[in-house]
C-alpha cells in the first residue's frame, strides 16, 4: 500500500489534490493511504516552500501546483 501525504494549509488546491489522488487510486484499483498534513513543521521537514506538495512513500515528488492526472498515475503505478 502506498502512503501519500498531501502537504498544505488546507486550501482549496490542497483539498483538490488529495481528492484527485484518492479518486485516481480508486479508479486504478491501487490501495493508498492518503494523509492530509497541515503542520508547518512537516512541510519544513521536507523542504517544501510552496503548496500543495505531495510526498509518496516519504519522497517529495511534487510541489507548488495541483498535479496532473498523468503524474498521479505514475506515482501510483511505481513498483
Amino acid at each position: 500500500m502506498r502512503e501519500i501525504k498531501v502537504l498544505g494549509s488546507g486550501c482549496t488546491k490542497c483539498t483538490k489534490t488529495a481528492e484527485s489522488i484518492s479518486r485516481i487510486a480508486a479508479e486504478l484499483g491501487v490501495e493508498a493511504n492518503i494523509i492530509k498534513e497541515t503542520s508547518p513543521q512537516a512541510m519544513m521537514s521536507y523542504g517544501v516552500m510552496s503548496t500543495p506538495a505531495v510526498v509518496v512513500d516519504e519522497q517529495l515528488v511534487h510541489s507548488g501546483s495541483i498535479p496532473h492526472r498523468e503524474q498521479i498515475e505514475g506515482w501510483l503505478r511505481q513498483p
